[in-house]
This record gives C-alpha cells, sequence and structure tokens, in this order.
C-alpha cells in the first residue's frame, strides 16, 4: 500500500530563521563612529571631556583648551583626546601677563591622516599650541578663535573645522565600511539630539522584529516536545 505523503508547512523555527534574515538584510549600515572635533578642559595637568560647547564655555584664568579632531565612538572618557599636555605653564610660559584681559592655553590637534576626510589632510602632525589673550569674560571659541582661526561651525553651533580644517562636512557619523585603518578612538559629538536610530543605534521596528523571532523559536521548541 502506498504511503501518502503529505505537504507540512515551515516549522516557526524555519519561519523564524526566516524573519531574522529578513530583519538582518533590511537594517540599515549602523555608523561605527563620526569624525568631529572634540572639546577638552584642563584638570590638574589631565584632559576631561567638557560638559558644553565652546561658544557657552567661560574659561577662567590660566585655564587649558583641548580640541581633537579624529573618528571616536562614544563621548567623555572613550573618546580620542589631544596628544599634547593640558598644560597651561609650558604655553604661556613666554607670554606676560596683561591687566584686563585672561591667558587661556589652547591646544590644537588635527589627528592623523586615518581620520582625515577623503582628500583631505591634517595641516601638521603635531598638535599646535598657543597663549590666547581674551577679555575677562570671552568663551573658549573665542580663545580658540585667537590662536587658530578661520573657525567654521554648523547652524546647531557644533564647531565644523579649526584653521579651515576640514574643508567640508561636520560631525557626520562614518560606517563600519567607511572606516580608514588605523587609530580608533570613540566620540559621539558633543550634545547631541540625535535619536537612537540617527546615531547608529537598532531601530524600534529592527528591536521588535527580533523579538518575534525570539518568540516563534520558543513556540518551536515547546512544539517539538509536545511532538516526542
Amino acid at each position: 500500500m502506498r504511503r501518502r505523503l503529505r505537504h507540512r508547512s515551515p516549522t516557526p523555527l524555519v519561519l523564524a530563521f526566516g524573519i531574522l534574515l529578513t530583519l538582518l538584510a533590511s537594517s540599515p549600515a549602523l555608523a561605527a563612529g563620526y569624525r568631529y572635533w572634540s572639546f577638552w578642559e584642563g584638570a590638574g595637568g589631565q584632559w576631561q571631556y567638557a560638559t558644553q560647547g565652546p561658544s557657552t564655555a567661560r574659561p577662567a584664568d590660566g585655564s587649558a583648551l583641548g580640541f581633537r579632531f579624529a573618528v571616536s565612538r562614544d563621548a567623555a572618557a572613550e573618546a580620542a583626546k589631544p596628544r599634547a599636555a593640558a598644560d597651561f605653564a609650558a604655553v604661556c610660559a613666554s607670554t606676560p601677563a596683561v591687566e584686563g584681559r585672561k591667558r587661556i592655553a589652547v591646544v590644537v590637534d588635527f589627528g592623523v591622516q586615518a581620520d582625515a576626510p577623503a582628500g583631505d589632510a591634517p595641516p601638521q602632525d603635531t598638535p599646535r599650541t598657543a597663549c590666547a589673550q581674551v577679555a575677562p569674560d570671552a568663551t573658549a571659541a573665542e580663545a580658540l578663535a585667537e590662536a587658530a582661526k578661520p573657525l567654521r561651525y554648523n547652524s546647531a553651533a557644533l564647531l565644523c573645522a579649526v584653521s579651515g580644517y576640514p574643508k567640508q562636512g561636520c560631525g557626520e557619523p562614518i560606517a563600519d565600511a567607511e572606516e580608514k585603518p588605523g587609530p580608533k578612538p570613540s566620540a559621539k559629538p558633543e550634545p547631541s539630539a540625535q535619536s537612537e536610530s540617527e546615531g547608529g543605534g537598532p531601530s524600534t521596528g529592527l528591536l521588535a522584529g527580533l523579538a518575534a523571532v525570539a518568540a516563534l523559536a520558543a513556540a518551536a521548541v515547546w512544539q517539538s516536545r509536545r511532538r516526542r
């Protein structure tokens, strides 16, 4: 007697695997980091990531400010720090104090070639230092302009270029495929209003899809045990 072959529908596990492949194929490439100028303040000879932007920070006389251009993945401790020391005395030693003005040590690190945008290059390999003499109420941006103009900002007051570098771009996300070999520092552009999905995090749709996949996989395991 001939056995009749039955057409079996795909199991939940097979369906789950198919959904997972579809989600991974359709999800956008995640950003590996950001190419931008980070802003630092000297404290005890060490660099600390600034808690506000250079256009609002008002450093005191004797302060040290640092600026570093790099491709970075996260802010604060993970960011690429300036490669010169936060040493006010060393930078401003030959600049005498003037009444009615404050002195600010400014360190500008243009970064490495590996982090430069395509077709561009850092103006110099080593960090630049300068002692800026500015008004008592001057901001960090004014001190930077005194030491390394021209500067370029975007409409959100994000620092885009120092001494004209880079020529284009401003804090744009860099995908894994676009990253160049070399040091991979980490930092997100200071105070960013980007959402998780805009900044390279998993989207809500992707997370919901993965949750559905997990549920289907669990159902497949339960169904398999029940048959046994």
